[in-house]
Protein backbone atom coordinates (compact mmCIF):
# COMPACT_ATOMS: atom_id res chain seq x y z
CA UNK A 1 0.00 0.00 0.00
CA UNK A 2 1.39 3.48 -1.33
CA UNK A 3 0.87 6.37 0.92
CA UNK A 4 -1.30 7.74 -1.48
CA UNK A 5 -3.30 4.50 -1.71
CA UNK A 6 -6.97 4.20 0.47
CA UNK A 7 -9.25 1.52 1.02
CA UNK A 8 -12.27 1.61 1.29
CA UNK A 9 -14.64 0.75 4.01
CA UNK A 10 -17.76 -0.79 3.02
CA UNK A 11 -20.91 -2.51 4.82
CA UNK A 12 -24.30 -2.89 3.57
CA UNK A 13 -25.46 0.58 3.94
CA UNK A 14 -22.77 1.27 1.46
CA UNK A 15 -24.63 -0.63 -1.21
CA UNK A 16 -27.97 0.98 -0.75
CA UNK A 17 -27.56 4.33 0.58
CA UNK A 18 -30.82 6.26 2.32
CA UNK A 19 -32.09 9.46 3.16
CA UNK A 20 -29.70 12.80 3.33
CA UNK A 21 -26.60 10.14 2.80
CA UNK A 22 -28.66 8.75 -0.38
CA UNK A 23 -29.46 12.20 -1.56
CA UNK A 24 -26.17 13.40 -0.85
CA UNK A 25 -24.58 10.49 -3.42
CA UNK A 26 -27.13 11.35 -5.63
CA UNK A 27 -26.37 14.89 -6.20
CA UNK A 28 -22.42 14.02 -6.18
CA UNK A 29 -22.81 11.40 -9.15
CA UNK A 30 -24.52 14.28 -11.04
CA UNK A 31 -21.84 16.83 -10.64
CA UNK A 32 -19.33 14.47 -11.39
CA UNK A 33 -21.58 13.91 -14.61
CA UNK A 34 -21.68 17.27 -15.24
CA UNK A 35 -17.40 18.33 -14.54
CA UNK A 36 -16.31 15.58 -16.58
CA UNK A 37 -12.22 15.20 -16.79
CA UNK A 38 -12.56 16.92 -20.16
CA UNK A 39 -14.32 20.15 -18.94
CA UNK A 40 -12.25 20.48 -15.90
CA UNK A 41 -8.80 19.66 -17.90
CA UNK A 42 -9.58 22.74 -20.27
CA UNK A 43 -10.86 25.16 -17.84
CA UNK A 44 -7.40 24.57 -16.18
CA UNK A 45 -5.54 24.48 -19.02
CA UNK A 46 -6.96 27.76 -19.68
CA UNK A 47 -6.82 29.02 -16.14
CA UNK A 48 -2.99 28.73 -15.76
CA UNK A 49 -2.50 29.63 -19.41
CA UNK A 50 -3.72 33.37 -18.61
CA UNK A 51 -2.38 33.82 -15.65
CA UNK A 52 1.45 33.19 -17.03
CA UNK A 53 0.75 34.78 -20.07
CA UNK A 54 -0.42 38.04 -19.01
CA UNK A 55 2.68 38.03 -16.32
CA UNK A 56 5.18 38.17 -19.53
CA UNK A 57 3.16 40.31 -21.14
CA UNK A 58 3.80 42.81 -18.44
CA UNK A 59 7.87 41.96 -18.91
CA UNK A 60 8.34 42.91 -22.90
CA UNK A 61 7.41 45.40 -25.75
CA UNK A 62 6.17 44.30 -28.82
CA UNK A 63 5.99 40.77 -29.15
CA UNK A 64 8.82 39.34 -27.08
CA UNK A 65 11.54 42.60 -26.61
CA UNK A 66 12.36 42.48 -22.99
CA UNK A 67 12.17 45.39 -21.45
CA UNK A 68 14.77 47.61 -19.02
CA UNK A 69 11.81 47.09 -16.27
CA UNK A 70 11.92 43.40 -16.23
CA UNK A 71 16.05 43.65 -15.78
CA UNK A 72 15.38 46.13 -12.95
CA UNK A 73 13.02 43.86 -11.64
CA UNK A 74 15.17 40.83 -11.96
CA UNK A 75 17.86 42.25 -10.21
CA UNK A 76 16.47 44.18 -7.36
CA UNK A 77 13.30 42.22 -6.65
CA UNK A 78 13.29 39.15 -7.99
CA UNK A 79 17.30 38.25 -6.98
CA UNK A 80 17.30 34.98 -8.34
CA UNK A 81 20.73 33.32 -6.52
CA UNK A 82 23.23 31.77 -9.19
CA UNK A 83 21.42 33.09 -12.46
CA UNK A 84 22.59 36.00 -14.53
CA UNK A 85 19.88 38.56 -14.39
CA UNK A 86 19.77 38.69 -18.23
CA UNK A 87 18.94 35.15 -18.88
CA UNK A 88 16.56 34.51 -16.00
CA UNK A 89 14.99 37.67 -17.82
CA UNK A 90 14.90 36.25 -21.22
CA UNK A 91 13.83 32.66 -19.85
CA UNK A 92 11.59 33.87 -17.74
CA UNK A 93 9.42 35.75 -20.72
CA UNK A 94 10.33 32.67 -23.13
CA UNK A 95 8.54 30.20 -20.53
CA UNK A 96 5.80 32.62 -19.71
CA UNK A 97 4.82 32.84 -23.03
CA UNK A 98 5.52 29.40 -24.76
CA UNK A 99 3.79 27.27 -22.02
CA UNK A 100 0.48 28.89 -21.86
CA UNK A 101 0.23 28.97 -25.74
CA UNK A 102 0.95 25.05 -25.52
CA UNK A 103 -1.70 24.77 -22.46
CA UNK A 104 -4.48 26.71 -24.36
CA UNK A 105 -3.93 24.56 -27.62
CA UNK A 106 -3.69 21.44 -25.27
CA UNK A 107 -0.32 20.68 -27.00
CA UNK A 108 2.47 18.93 -24.86
CA UNK A 109 0.30 19.52 -22.23
CA UNK A 110 2.19 17.53 -19.34
CA UNK A 111 5.67 18.96 -20.26
CA UNK A 112 4.10 22.86 -20.12
CA UNK A 113 2.33 21.99 -16.96
CA UNK A 114 5.43 20.59 -15.06
CA UNK A 115 7.86 23.68 -16.56
CA UNK A 116 5.14 25.89 -15.15
CA UNK A 117 5.50 24.27 -11.87
CA UNK A 118 8.80 24.61 -11.78
CA UNK A 119 8.45 28.10 -12.33
CA UNK A 120 6.04 28.37 -9.46
CA UNK A 121 8.56 26.56 -7.07
CA UNK A 122 10.79 28.84 -7.76
CA UNK A 123 8.79 32.47 -7.12
CA UNK A 124 7.76 30.25 -3.96
CA UNK A 125 11.09 29.82 -2.65
CA UNK A 126 13.20 32.52 -4.06
CA UNK A 127 10.90 35.57 -5.03
CA UNK A 128 7.73 35.57 -2.97
CA UNK A 129 7.57 32.68 0.05
CA UNK A 130 4.55 34.40 1.36
CA UNK A 131 2.55 33.98 -1.52
CA UNK A 132 1.68 30.34 -0.79
CA UNK A 133 -1.57 30.14 -0.60
CA UNK A 134 -1.43 31.47 -4.66
CA UNK A 135 1.23 29.77 -5.58
CA UNK A 136 -0.83 26.26 -3.87
CA UNK A 137 -3.77 26.98 -6.22
CA UNK A 138 -1.67 27.24 -9.40
CA UNK A 139 0.28 23.76 -8.22
CA UNK A 140 -2.81 22.23 -7.73
CA UNK A 141 -4.37 22.99 -11.16
CA UNK A 142 -0.70 22.26 -12.61
CA UNK A 143 -0.72 18.99 -10.91
CA UNK A 144 -4.09 18.10 -11.94
CA UNK A 145 -3.00 18.34 -15.74
CA UNK A 146 0.59 16.79 -15.05
CA UNK A 147 -1.47 13.86 -13.65
CA UNK A 148 -3.79 13.22 -15.79
CA UNK A 149 -3.78 15.24 -19.53
CA UNK A 150 -4.93 17.55 -21.00
CA UNK A 151 -8.31 15.93 -21.97
CA UNK A 152 -10.23 15.20 -24.98
CA UNK A 153 -10.27 18.82 -26.61
CA UNK A 154 -6.93 18.94 -26.76
CA UNK A 155 -3.76 18.86 -29.88
CA UNK A 156 -2.54 15.66 -27.69
CA UNK A 157 -5.62 13.49 -27.96
CA UNK A 158 -5.30 14.36 -31.74
CA UNK A 159 -2.06 13.76 -32.18
CA UNK A 160 -1.90 10.59 -29.13
CA UNK A 161 0.32 12.41 -27.21
CA UNK A 162 0.07 11.07 -23.60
Amino acid sequence: MTPFSCTAVTDASDNAPAGLRGSWHRLASQLTKRAPHDLLALVDRVAMAAIFFLSGRTKVDGWLSVTEGTYTLFREEYKLPLIPVEFAAHAAVLAEHLFPVLLVLGLFTRLSALALLGMTLVIQLFVYPDAWPTHLSWAGLLLYLLGRGAGTLSLDRLLRIR
